[in-house]
């Protein structure tokens, strides 16, 4: 038995609270890893995983051998990463999870310029607007608009986005302009934004001097999923209510028309997030430096 891999497997079991999840982010076939595991235990002389046919959980003994293995295994990481870092050019393969808009506006557009100055790295970009665990998907780092809820995580701040309002000419043509943000519950149609995960619509705020006001959108159509969002604008299905950055080169072909430009909320902020008990690998590292340099424009 290979007891250095089948600590690894353990751990990535345990991190994954899955065989199949772990066998999947291992790239390893499933009966690999159950064979590992059964290795270690017959190994060691006691049972670490209690199996049922729906879930896997650690046992008490299967708690604490992780506790002291993980450091071990951080430790060799760590090892690694220094030799590897002082010895060649970061390389290696990144999961990274990104937001759709992020990803089509923001990231895609700029890693010609990221890969031509770290060629030597790949990077899976898990892409969509649903929210990922970091742990048990096995992602290194994720892009996260708003505050970071979770403490298990540590985050570095990316930069501020601004919000525009708009919609299509021919929208306009047939309803007009809104006035204010309460004509979007009444007359207009605001195409709302409804969490992937919750089916809840998401309120649009809008904001001048001291007066808030939040609207859900009335109109036929609700979407989960920031393209789709900005694609029914520009179809004309209705009002949309998002980033600047995600409409900015449609604002400028004039497909897209701003309004209510007085009522406009705070910056949204944005941050790269990673588990802060794993030693970083040089790859990730230099990938998280390139975002904060990155996204230091980001309007």
């Amino acid at each position: 038995m290979n007891q250095l891999l089948a600590i690894r497997v353990f751990a990535r079991v345990v991190e994954a609270g899955s065989f199949v999840k772990a066998a999947d982010s291992l790239q390893m076939p499933k009966a690999t890893v159950s064979k590992l595991i059964q290795d270690l235990e017959s190994f060691l002389r006691v049972r670490l995983l209690q199996r049922t046919t729906r879930s896997v959980t650690v046992t008490p003994d299967g708690a604490r051998y992780y506790e002291q293995t993980a450091r071990l295994i951080r430790d060799l990481e760590e090892i690694d990463a220094g030799f590897q870092s002082a010895q060649f050019n970061p390389h290696g393969k990144i999961h990274v999870d990104v937001g759709s808009s992020v990803a089509t506006a923001l990231i895609i557009p700029a890693l010609p310029e990221f890969f031509a100055r770290f060629p030597e790295i790949k990077i899976e970009l898990g892409v969509s607007d649903r929210h990922v665990d970091l742990i048990s998907d096995n992602v290194d780092c994720v892009i996260r608009g708003g505050a970071i809820m979770e403490q298990s995580l540590a985050a570095r701040f990316l930069g501020q986005a601004s919000w525009t309002t708009c919609a299509a000419p021919a929208y306009l043509q047939r309803f007009g302009v809104p006035g204010d943000p309460s004509a979007l519950e009444k007359q207009h149609r605001l195409i709302s934004y409804h969490s992937a995960r919750t089916r809840r619509a998401l309120p649009a705020v809008f904001q001048r001097g001291d007066e808030r006001v939040e609207v859900i959108g009335n109109g036929a159509l609700s979407v989960n999923e920031s393209n789709a969002h900005i694609a029914a604008g520009l179809a004309g299905l209705g009002v949309i209510h998002t980033f600047n950055y995600a409409v900015q080169a449609h604002l400028e072909t004039g497909a897209l028309v701003p309004i209510l430009q007085d009522w406009c909320p705070a910056p949204y902020p944005f941050h790269v997030a990673y588990p802060p008990d794993r030693n970083l690998s040089n790859r990730v590292r230099v990938f998280i430096d390139w975002l904060v340099e990155h996204f230091s424009t980001l309007q």
